[in-house]
């Protein structure tokens, strides 16, 4: 496994034949990024990794200081998933000087985690346009636990014809059902226990929606490769789904578990609300903060 910034990362590109898969982390990797890398293997013949805490995603309020950056733990875990490269270049050689131009997320990027944290998007697509045209990768994949980040980079691959190949790999999570996080680190014991309203809110909504054939569970699935789905009884309204998760939530905010930031049942295409008629793919997607840790979660369903 070779490691490098920009410039050992392109003698290495320029040494590589075949289809290379690329897999975007911040680091502070745990199994569900090694589960990533595990799928870009499968998807290609050779692997790169890129290790960049990325300044442009965070808030002027937020923790890019504080941010976890644990690099021999991280290339451990790389080179025990068979990384060929990982890319970890500087903070001065991504960014020489502030970035004049910057790709804009648009309407999709301004609601929910766009809405919480403004130009967070536009932070994520300018880097990962960066990667794609340093790295040239064929094949990128990206866990499903950040989807409306995922939903936004397909659409700028599309928009911008990038000829890459996006995978969605399902949400990981651990044995008590919290989707896996490098956050998670920041959450004490009981407030990690309280957390797990979040997916609970999601098995509920789950189990209203498990009438017809089901073929995955909120807090399963994680490595079969494939989006994990609900799919809903012929008659269940998207508001029951909503409203079955929304009151495990309310009665895990009123005792001061958490702080419910959004729950919202939209149309997996265009994020926005799903009318009672809604036929297609869907997401509940929920947010919360736990003792002062932002969590986020969803869940896929078919109409």
């Amino acid at each position: 496994m070779e490691v490098g910034g920009i410039q050992a990362l392109r003698r290495w590109r320029a040494r590589q034949s075949g289809r290379v898969g690329l897999v975007p982390t911040m680091g502070a990797l745990h199994s569900g990024h090694q589960a990533l890398m595990t799928r870009a293997r499968a998807e290609s013949d050779l692997v790169v990794t890129s290790i960049f805490v990325n300044p442009l995603q965070f808030g002027a309020d937020e923790d890019f200081v504080q941010y976890p950056r644990p690099i021999a733990s991280d290339l451990a875990k790389c080179e025990e998933a068979g990384v060929d490269f990982v890319f970890a270049p500087a903070l001065g050689e991504m960014y020489p000087s502030a970035p004049e131009v910057r790709v804009v997320a648009g309407r999709m990027g301004a609601v929910f985690e766009g809405e919480a944290r403004p130009g967070h998007f536009d932070g994520v697509l300018t880097v990962v346009a960066k990667l794609f045209n340093l790295i040239k990768p064929d094949v990128t994949v990206f866990g499903l636990k950040d989807i409306q980040q995922f939903c936004l980079v397909k659409r700028m691959i599309a928009d911008l014809d990038f000829d890459i190949e996006i995978i969605g790999l399902p949400v990981v999570r651990d044995a008590d059902g919290l989707a896996m996080s490098s956050r998670n680190e920041y959450l004490s014991p009981s407030d990690r226990e309280r957390a797990l309203a979040i997916p609970r809110a999601l098995d509920a909504a789950a189990e209203v929606a498990a009438g017809g054939v089901r073929e995955g569970a909120a807090s399963g699935g994680a490595d079969s490769g494939e989006a994990v789905v609900e799919s809903v009884a012929d008659g269940v309204l998207p508001e029951a789904i909503e409203s079955a998760a929304r009151a495990v939530l309310e009665s895990a905010a009123e005792r001061g578990e958490l702080d419910i930031i959004y729950l919202s049942l939209v149309d997996a295409s265009t994020l926005r609300p799903c009318p009672a008629d809604f036929r297609g793919s869907a997401l509940l997607l929920v947010s919360a903060t736990v003792g002062g840790t932002h969590l986020i979660d969803n869940l896929p369903l078919e109409f």
